[in-house]
């Protein structure tokens, strides 16, 4: 259950550098082909990382919780395509000012505003993923204060 540790930290890592590289060109220069490098590495790891789940979850109590959980998680492939598209554009970008080919001012708020709605959705979705996730493995577990002085297991 690793890969669940790499998308929650890599998809809106991703996404928060790929908003960077669309709003800043001198950001762009240095950090593009990261970006791409990791967009393909979040992509790979989405769908290893929902097959992980779904095997954990039959292994487990069903629950509406559980279930609103992998309802979400089958989304993030999308939110990880996306991302890809989003790296790959930014590079594509990237190619043409290096080559001295003009990029005109609309395509370049083009690209902006779809990486950063890209980039906003993967971090939002990532979130609510991960917290509904939490909710379904902590809410029917009992919170109770452990008093001064008094061992953990009760003793």
């Amino acid at each position: 259950m690793l890969f669940v540790h790499f998308i929650v930290v890599l998809a809106p890592l991703t996404a928060i550098l790929a908003i960077l590289c669309a709003l800043w060109p001198a950001a762009r220069q240095r950090l593009v082909w990261l970006v791409l490098a990791l967009a393909i590495v979040t992509g790979i790891l989405t769908p290893l990382t929902t097959e992980a789940g779904e095997w954990l979850g039959h292994r487990v109590a069903r629950s509406p919780l559980l279930h609103t959980h992998t309802e979400l998680g089958d989304t993030m492939i999308f939110f990880s395509g996306t991302l890809f598209i989003a790296a790959l554009l930014l590079a594509v970008l990237h190619l043409r000012a290096g080559r001295g080919k003009p990029i005109s001012t609309v395509l370049s708020a083009v690209v902006a505003v779809f990486v950063l709605v890209a980039g906003v959705s993967t971090i939002v979705q990532t979130y609510r993923i991960g917290d509904s996730g939490a909710k379904a493995t902590w809410s029917d577990k009992a919170l109770t204060p452990v008093k001064a002085g008094a061992k953990e297991d009760g003793e």
